[in-house]
């Protein structure tokens, strides 16, 4: 027989028990022991053990739990999570949308909807059920050997690849771009780099990207303007580098081992250029399997799989940079290849973008690469004539006028109704006001109406305009990269507003 314990007594400390007394079974004997952890259980050995399992054990622990007992062996298994956090899988309605719901049928009239009864807890399962899934999950570590053997397996994968790549260039590109920065300053203007050197760095990256030598543009941007005054040098830098170079586009890039940077340490220039050759290895690869298994964003991007086995070797070759690009940056889409440009926040990124983009062939639309400069600013300076005809666009305007009808139909509805029910109250001074104030209300309701009746007509000879200037307006824009990227190759300072 045994009692209860209770709290201390809180005025003399002394210990507290139940006044009723029940009997202790289960078993024949019982020894009283703390409960401990099914790990620390490991080498303890008692005559009956008891094992509290909640479902998310492994079976190394539920092992010693259930072989402490000489005699005997209880488990008390959790048939239900102890504290769901969420029973229902998927994602929850929010909860304004319930309320939202019952005030808009109180005001047409319907009844309030009753809520629907809240969902309940999982369903109990059976207890050996429990243990099935605990003895089936496996918690013991790896050894030394497997975790090596299955990081290098892992490996064979191009973003796994390349984030040791990058970890492991960071450094020694950002050395390289601080000296270049510190060997073009004058002695007056030399100082440590500022905290903002981390976005120099990532222009200067963009520039190398684009073809341009970084040594070249960092004497450009230094000698350009007087450097005196600037609070912040780094920044001064970065600002006129980026001007520069933000209408360039990346430059194809030459295969991984050809990148390889020359480092003072040779085993880390040789890990590199082993990390270059797998990821080399792994994009030649990935053009094959592409091949092979032919998804639906590369017969989107490339068409069907040729079966001569000279267009099939070179649709592969097409196909890898691509799918290069999607395994790199974990771009899943089924069917479209490479999705929108990367913004230039991501240098690496926007030239493996570049990279598989000139995969996919031509763009639709004007070509004026081969175009001399007098005929680029001849189309460039046709936008202007295009653009000057056009409509004014009144989209904002004709949403204003919109909503402004809207809010004026409520308000007419609302004093319309005050009005009959001060009518019915005898009240006729305040239902003189509320009809005073519903006229008030359909007079801007009809104002707003015809304002949107204009805006509307507007708003359809602007999309005539574009319909019918669209092409024109393409073949004019599309010299301004490519007079951009002229003055750039040669130093020309572009026009404002170019």
């Amino acid at each position: 027989m045994v009692r209860r314990l209770l709290d201390p007594d809180p005025a003399t400390g002394q210990r507290r028990f139940t006044g009723r007394a029940f009997r202790y079974t289960g078993y024949q004997t019982a020894d009283l022991a703390y409960a401990i952890t099914g790990h620390s259980a490991q080498g303890a050995t008692v005559h009956t053990g008891i094992a509290l399992v909640t479902g998310t054990e492994d079976r190394q622990w539920l092992y010693p739990a259930m072989t402490r007992g000489t005699d005997t062996n209880f488990a008390y298994v959790f048939t239900t999570p102890a504290r769901p956090t969420d029973p229902r899988p998927g994602t929850q309605p929010a909860p304004e949308l319930r309320r939202y719901e019952r005030i808009r049928r109180e005001r047409q009239g319907f009844p309030a909807a009753q809520p629907a009864p809240g969902p309940g807890g999982p369903e109990p399962r059976e207890p050996i059920a429990v243990l099935a899934d605990v003895l089936s999950r496996d918690g013991a570590e790896l050894s030394a050997t497997e975790t090596r053997r299955r990081n290098l397996a892992n490996a064979d994968h191009l973003a796994i690849l390349h984030a040791i790549w990058t970890a492991e260039t960071r450094d020694a590109r950002h050395d390289r771009y601080r000296e270049l920065v510190t060997a073009a300053l004058s002695p007056g203007h030399r100082q440590p780099l500022s905290h903002r050197a981390r976005w120099l760095f990532r222009t200067l990256d963009a520039a190398e990207l684009a073809g341009l030598d970084p040594a070249e543009v960092i004497r450009t941007a230094i000698t350009s303007r007087d450097l005196a005054g600037s609070r912040d040098i780094t920044a001064v830098i970065d600002a006129r580098i980026r001007q520069r170079i933000d209408p360039l586009l990346p430059q194809p890039q030459s295969p991984w081992a050809s990148r390889v940077p020359h480092l003072p340490n040779p085993a880390l220039q040789a890990y590199l250029t082993e990390i270059a050759a797998l990821m080399d290895d792994r994009t030649r690869r990935l053009g094959q399997h592409t091949a092979q298994t032919a998804p639906a964003w590369a017969i989107t991007a490339l068409g069907p799989v040729p079966a001569d086995p000279a267009a099939r070797r070179d649709w592969a070759r097409k196909a890898a940079p691509i799918a290069a690009y999607r395994e790199m940056y974990r771009y899943d889409h089924p069917a479209d290849p490479i999705g929108p440009e990367p913004s230039r926040q991501a240098p690496d990124q926007r030239a493996s973008w570049h990279q598989a983009f000139a995969a996919l062939g031509r763009a639709a639309g004007p070509d004026v690469r081969a175009m001399p400069d007098g005929r680029l600013w001849l189309l460039r300076d046709s936008y202007t004539t295009q653009t000057a005809w056009a409509p004014r666009h009144v989209g904002k305007q004709f949403r204003l006028s919109r909503l402004g009808a809207f809010d004026a139909a409520l308000g007419t509805i609302r004093a319309s109704a005050e009005a009959a029910a001060a009518r019915k109250a005898g009240d006729h001074d305040r239902a003189a006001r509320h009809e005073h104030l519903a006229a008030s209300y359909r007079t801007m309701r009809d104002h707003y109406q015809q304002q949107q009746h204009a805006f509307a007509q507007a708003m359809a000879a602007r999309q005539e305009w574009e319909q019918a200037t669209a092409a024109s307006r393409r073949l004019a824009i599309a010299p301004s990269t490519r007079i951009l990227e002229h003055a750039a190759e040669h130093d020309i300072e572009p026009e404002a507003g170019g």
